[in-house]
């Protein structure tokens, strides 16, 4: 009869043990299948993107914009972006009537005649910030705004009259096309028209006939004030640094722009939301000479008025 009752107790217990195993492995699945749930979005999120993007218009951006490109079909490999150039009314005009994508502009689409701005989306994506660059004998590092007006419109003709050397001023301007030639007669002329000088399509160019040539002076951007071949020109005693620009001190800056038809959607939104990201606008932008859009603390319409943010 003890035994009996032996086998009972052993019986008894064995049913508990499987009992409470069936319970933990229940137990188990509901998690596994909690954690799949939960790893089901995650998939949807990484998915791999693909396909194509075309880019057209400022030569002056298209440095910037084809390694932003290059950097973004390295960790997206089904992705094909071609960044051409062709200057920004080339840009405007081509993603207006959709052949391209992406049309970058130096200026506003308002700006450019024959464009129909209110078609097109602008996205800003950098600033640039220039100055006038002098011929280091030339001997001034600092000009007021109205007299640098008065060396480009040829009523200044010597450095002598402005404290400086005794040389004859020699006027580089960039073509009537030029981008870059629009915002310093904006900006720095307060849209007067520069007299005839030496006219190069180049900024590199335009920095070597600068320091070739005695009594030279033009303009540049800041990214190519890496050396001391030419002089950058402080104006009205404001220096021209990125922190002067992004504070509203300096005046001669301006947007770079990337345009889409309509909102951007698709592969040109997530590539102009890269270009707007830390990466770019922190550390690739200023690698290529321009100024983050997203440290400025003033901004500008497309008729030139500034105010703060």
């Amino acid at each position: 009869m003890k035994r009996v009752k032996n086998l009972s107790l052993l019986t008894l217990l064995a049913a508990l043990m499987v009992f409470m195993a069936a319970c933990g492995g229940t137990t188990s699945t509901d998690k596994t299948e909690g954690t799949a749930k939960k790893e089901t979005p995650k998939t949807e999120e990484t998915k791999e993107l693909s396909g194509s993007l075309t880019i057209s218009g400022s030569s002056a951006m298209q440095p910037l914009v084809a390694a932003a490109a290059e950097e973004f079909m390295a960790t997206n490999p089904k992705v094909d972006i071609q960044v051409n150039a062709g200057g920004s009314g080339t840009g405007l005009s081509q993603v207006a009537e959709g052949s391209v994508q992406i049309g970058n502009s130096d200026v506003f689409a308002e700006e450019k005649e024959g464009i129909p701005a209110d078609q097109i989306v602008d996205h800003k994506v950098a600033v640039v910030g220039m100055t006038a660059a002098v011929n280091p004998k030339v001997g001034i590092k600092d000009i007021k705004k109205a007299d640098l007006i008065k060396v480009f419109t040829g009523k200044i003709t010597n450095w002598k009259e402005l404290g400086g050397a005794d040389q004859k001023i020699v006027l580089v301007n960039r073509p009537d096309s030029s981008g870059t030639r629009a915002i310093f007669n904006k900006f720095a002329l307060d849209g007067a028209t520069p007299a005839e000088g030496i006219t190069e399509d180049s900024s590199n160019t335009v920095k070597k006939i600068i320091n070739e040539t005695d009594g030279a002076v033009g303009y540049l951007a800041f990214s190519y004030f890496t050396d001391e071949t030419v002089t950058p020109l402080a104006i009205d005693g404001v220096e021209p640094t990125a922190e002067n620009v992004q504070s509203g001190k300096f005046p001669v800056w301006a947007y770079q722009h990337s345009y889409t038809k309509g909102e951007a959607t698709d592969l040109a939104k997530t590539f102009l939301d890269y270009m707007m990201s830390d990466d770019i606008q922190n550390t690739l932008l200023q690698e290529q000479g321009y100024l983050p859009v997203t440290k400025m603390q003033v901004e500008r319409d497309a008729k030139g008025n500034q105010k703060n943010l």
